[in-house]
């Protein structure tokens, strides 16, 4: 990959690396050339450990030592501007203990990316200029909570099923009507047609039907708290960088979903008001970046949907760019809830895959954390 000269200008017109040519760091570009160690502090297992909880202070004072050590330099200072994108490594959906965990078929998943995406921080640290993590942010009555809909017989609905346009359409899935007094100034009949109409804009889409999830990462509750061992790690980049651990929180509307945190599946009511808004300012930066990585859970939902919006605002404006963002396979795991009788109750991991296809397809790179950066290429080794 060749970065002309003044790459760091103004505007998504930046040199552009050729999709099929490696990543390549000096020190002119970068403060150290290639990756750093683990630091002492770090254990491996505790990204298994669902109550481990980083010092913010003690790793404070360990950054200073580690920037003097290995010469790290402040990331406002990088030419190469290498974003990271973190998409909801949140206790609820990366432990078993959590309400939604996404264990992909192994069982495994959430537990061994979190720790993959910890390492990768950790030995990348040098080279990348920010981390934003997103927040999946939810309440009690959400429309993608059972909690939210009852029956004909008013009785709630069960999580891990859909509720189509045609449910609704008939009564046989509804508002909870006790919802209407908070939610549509005691309207029920216009909180019928919302729903009716939510249901229709997903349907019309052609994305999905609407599906009914246990609640999970409510705010305020340990399971919406990222993961230890990935706090820790965006932590200790962002005191040894000088840069600031951002976040991103998505989800609040209780009438829209939120799998992408660039924007609600639903922007508008059905009365014609605006329902909800695109995250415009998380878009520009990240098309503003020179290398942009995205990680996290789940691969068939959250991350998919995210890479999606963001693969059409780059279609809109310049198809080029997608070869600037790279995907860490091996850091992201599909739903695969298992029915307890040897299958699956939801299995969305051939979603997962096919969209990967698809983004590779548009010139996005399929990259592994534990091949060196130096090393990536279009396709993972």
């Amino acid at each position: 990959m060749i970065y002309a000269a003044g790459a760091r200008t103004q505007g998504l017109q930046r040199a552009i690396p050729a999709p099929d040519e490696p990543l390549r760091y000096n020190r002119r570009r970068c403060t150290v050339a290639g990756p750093l160690p683990l630091p002492p502090f770090y254990d491996p297992a505790s990204a298994a450990r669902f109550g481990h909880r980083p010092d913010a202070q003690a790793l404070f004072e360990a950054a200073a030592g580690w920037r003097a050590r290995y010469g790290i330099g402040p990331a406002a200072a990088d030419r190469l501007r290498v974003h990271l994108l973190l998409v909801d490594v949140q206790k609820d959906f990366c432990f078993p203990e959590g309400t939604l965990y996404v264990g992909g078929r192994s069982g495994r998943g959430a537990l061994e990316d979190s720790r993959r995406i910890a390492e990768f921080v950790h030995r990348n640290l040098s080279r990348l200029s920010r981390i934003t993590t997103t927040l999946d942010s939810h309440h009690a009555f959400q429309i993608f909570f059972p909690s939210f809909w009852v029956d004909a017989a008013g009785q709630s609905l069960a999580p891990h099923r859909t509720v189509t346009a045609a449910e609704v359409r008939s009564g046989a899935a509804r508002p909870n009507p006790s919802l209407a007094g908070w939610l549509a100034n005691g309207d029920e009949g216009w909180l019928r047609r919302q729903a009716l109409f939510y249901c229709e804009e997903l349907e019309r889409e052609g994305k999905y039907q609407l599906y009914l999830w246990p609640p999970h990462c409510l705010v305020g509750t340990e399971g919406h708290a990222l993961v230890g061992a990935v706090e820790e790690a965006v932590l200790f980049h962002s005191f040894a960088r000088a840069a600031q651990s951002w976040t991103v929180e998505k989800g609040h509307h209780p009438l829209t979903e939120n799998y992408s945190v660039l924007r609600p599946e639903v922007l508008r009511r059905h009365d014609g008001g605006v329902l909800a808004a695109k995250d415009e300012a998380l878009l520009q930066s990240l098309l503003e970046s020179d290398v942009l990585l995205v990680a996290g859970q789940a691969a068939s939902h959250c991350v998919k949907n995210t890479v999606e919006d963001l693969l059409a605002e780059i279609r809109a404006r310049d198809p080029g760019l997608a070869s600037r963002v790279h995907l860490l396979v091996d850091c992201m795991s599909a739903v695969a809830v298992p029915d307890g009788k040897g299958g699956w109750a939801a299995d969305f991991t051939r979603d997962a895959e096919e969209a990967l296809r698809r983004f590779e397809a548009a010139g996005m790179h399929l990259v592994r954390s534990t091949d060196p950066m130096e090393s990536w290429t279009s396709r993972p080794k």
